[in-house]
């Protein structure tokens, strides 16, 4: 195993964790809004504190999420992999969220990651029971029709800042909702120690997030 740093930026809050030869040895994480460009870095240097180890990898949510978000935590770990010579490892984060229930709630049932995309659109992808892909990472406008066909076949689990808002218009018996599941940089770590393993790092010079939609601007108010 290895020395892995671990950033998880997808939305509005951040985290970070250290892996040392498998184990979790420091964590820290940021649920206030808009701190991760001022407070990240100094997360960072803290977590890195405990060990005088240099990572061999830095690990980061690659995305859908939160374009401000990843674009930080991805320019931050490549900025780390070009100044220390570590490896980029990145792991998508609907199924980092998946990972992470999956742990908690085992069994017959199918997993439904969801992240906020503003209005009634979300950032989803559905996993089996086994954790294998169901359907592919996409981002919908929510319907009471929404997974009508998987739902009258499978009981779903919906979680992530993103089901919140689903909950009142998805009212079908097989479908269930989590509260506070958020990606985490813990368990990003866990996931990331296994792609290390298999030596599956990406390029650090072309790796870019996986936004899945283009960035739109906010439109600035008229002052006359």
């Amino acid at each position: 195993m290895a020395c892995i740093l671990s950033i998880e930026s997808s939305t509005f809050r951040y985290s970070v964790a250290l892996h040392v030869e498998g184990e979790l040895v420091a964590s820290d994480e940021c649920v206030e809004a808009q701190q991760t460009a001022s407070q990240l870095a100094v997360s960072i240097q803290n977590v890195l504190s405990v060990t005088s180890k240099k990572p061999d990898a830095v690990a980061v949510a690659a995305g859908p999420g939160s374009y401000t978000g990843l674009r930080i935590g991805v320019a931050t770990a490549k900025g780390l992999c070009f100044a220390t010579g570590a490896r980029l490892l990145a792991v998508p984060t609907l199924e980092l969220m998946m990972h992470q229930v999956r742990k908690q709630k085992p069994g017959d049932h199918w997993y439904g990651p969801m992240l906020d995309a503003r209005r009634m659109e979300v950032y989803v992808a559905l996993f089996d029971e086994e954790g294998r892909t169901a359907a592919p990472t996409s981002a919908r406008v929510i319907d009471a029709q929404s997974f009508r066909s998987e739902l009258d076949q499978h009981r779903i689990l919906f979680f992530g800042d993103g089901a919140a808002k689903c909950r009142s218009v998805i009212q079908h018996p097989q479908a269930e909702f989590l509260d506070n599941i958020h990606p985490q940089a813990a368990q990003l770590g866990e996931l990331a120690g296994q792609l290390w393993m298999e030596k599956k790092w990406v390029d650090a010079a072309s790796f870019e997030p996986f936004y899945l939609k283009d960035f739109v601007a906010k439109k600035p108010k008229a002052f006359f």
